[in-house]
């Protein structure tokens, strides 16, 4: 029976103004998982409304309030692990092993942002004038729009609004249409349940095609400060373009076309694993996912024959069923996209390894081998369970190959050397790289975000005060001034 849920506006649980709905799909069944309220403009006007109202006092909370409420959260969060993994599984084809993550994840979260409520500190300066006594100061911006993905809903839509919040902004999140639920409905219960005061955090939800109308009401409505969003390059262009007109500042994290370089003196088992790893968790539907795996010749062969013997074992099918590696993608235009991307890539050249298959919306794992540098498959992102294999002859070819695409989000280096790694990882155009592990890595205290058409802008840590607070600086004339008229 398909779940009823409502938008959640100045603490109360309400449906679109209209009354209108939507169905909510389960990606694997094509079942309806959940009607879902269809929220419009004047909804959103609304929930900024609220969040307007809440934030003099909310702004104004001692930080120990806020952090305990941000502990009992996080608390709360892990008491309905169980059945939040059952959400994800149901709304977005997401395997047992991606929702725990998930769901782990999330609390530590909650927990850095208990532990940064007292991080909006100032510093004294030196001032230049007789008797004055400078000071700067950081102060929270007002009402933050965070707008979720539906990849990975539960986490990016909670650290949209998790640390604005902390420090002592109010919030109005929009969940992507595909994950309503993970995205937006369960964060909401959380903060409801945890008891944080009405308007602090709202939700609004829309129907498919809404998402630009809500999206207009956050550019234009002058009470909305700043909008972290999580999604494509395209949407993030289009978004920071409209935000231009009204001097409003956004957080952008997108795609990416992540590398992952093996150097010849590099452990192939271990290169093995992570590449599996990061190329296939969640279907390939992250924006970290290993997208190219750029190999040292000498070491080619023994990669690529492991590498394919790894992937191609792995379960293909219900995400549901705990030992399920491969779900299915989120809906038939993703499908039809990936299909195009490998149909492109084979029509230039490049050949299936394993994998080219799929049952309903489920795609296998495909490996490609000779794809042609420059195509489409090799700069763009392609969002499911697609990797190419490209062989080079050595480490300055490694590194020119990562770096030929707009996109700079993450990459990787395996190497027997870290002093080789360090200086990788130096010359790759990337806003994160890990060596000897896989591009899919983040946690809560780090200064995540890309580079290039990856986005701008650091969404975790103390790096998330640059965009969530606003520095000022104070005087104060301790004695007259002297003036020349």
């Amino acid at each position: 029976m398909a779940r009823e849920h409502k938008m959640y506006i100045d603490g109360e649980w309400v449906d679109a103004i209209d009354g209108a709905v939507y169905d909510d799909l389960n990606p694997y069944t094509g079942e309806v998982f959940a009607h879902v309220p269809a929220g419009k403009r004047v909804d959103a006007k609304r929930a900024v409304d609220a969040a307007v109202a809440a934030f003099p006092a909310w702004s104004h909370t001692l930080p120990v309030e806020r952090q305990t409420l941000f502990l009992k959260a996080a608390e709360i969060l892990e008491k309905k692990q169980m059945d939040i993994v059952q959400i994800l599984a149901e709304e977005t084809g997401c395997t047992f092993g991606f929702a725990m993550f998930q769901t782990m994840f999330t609390p530590g979260l909650l927990r850095e942002a208990a532990g940064q409520v007292h991080g909006p500190t100032g510093e004294i300066l030196p001032a230049d004038l007789p008797g004055a006594f400078y000071m700067a100061m950081r102060h929270p911006v007002g009402v933050v729009a965070g707008i979720g993905p539906w990849n990975a809903p539960l986490i990016l839509s909670l650290r949209s609004i998790c640390l604005p919040i902390a420090y002592g902004n109010t919030a109005v999140l929009k969940p992507s249409t595909e994950a309503s639920a993970a995205g937006g409905v369960v964060i909401a219960e959380v903060f409801h349940e945890a008891g944080f005061p009405k308007g602090v955090l709202n939700l609004v939800t829309n129907g498919p095609g809404g998402s630009s109308a809500i999206g207009d009401e956050f550019i234009e409505n002058p009470k909305v400060r700043r909008i972290s969003l999580t999604g494509s390059s395209e949407v993030g262009r289009q978004l920071a373009e409209k935000a231009g007109r009204y001097l409003k500042r956004v957080a952008l994290e997108l795609g990416g076309q992540n590398p992952m370089i093996v150097l010849r003196d590099a452990n192939v088992d271990d290169a093995v694993d992570a590449a599996a790893f990061g190329a296939f968790l969640h279907q390939g539907q992250i924006c970290m996912s290993i997208r190219r795996i750029i190999v040292e010749k000498p070491i080619a062969k023994e990669f690529k024959e492991k590498f394919v013997a790894k992937v191609s074992n792995f379960k293909v099918g219900n995400p549901k069923e705990p030992d399920t590696i491969i779900g299915p993608l989120i809906n038939q235009t993703q499908f039809d996209q990936v299909k195009r991307s490998i149909d492109a890539a084979v029509a230039d050249g490049a050949k299936i390894l394993c994998g080219g298959k799929s049952e309903g919306l489920c795609c296998y794992p495909t490996v490609l081998t000779d794809v042609k540098l420059g195509s489409a498959i090799c700069c763009e992102e392609t969002f499911g369970p697609v990797v190419s294999v490209i062989e080079v002859e050595n480490e300055e070819e490694a590194v020119a190959v990562a770096n030929d695409t707009m996109y700079g989000l993450s990459a990787s280096v395996f190497t027997g050397d870290f002093t080789k790694g360090m200086d990788l990882a130096e010359r790759i155009e990337s806003g994160m790289v890990h060596i000897n592990d896989q591009t899919v890595h983040d946690e809560p205290q780090v200064p995540f975000g890309g580079i290039k058409d990856s986005g701008w802008g650091r969404f975790g840590g103390t790096a998330a005060l640059e965009e969530f607070t606003e520095l000022r600086w104070i005087s104060v004339q301790r004695t007259p001034r002297q003036y020349p008229f």
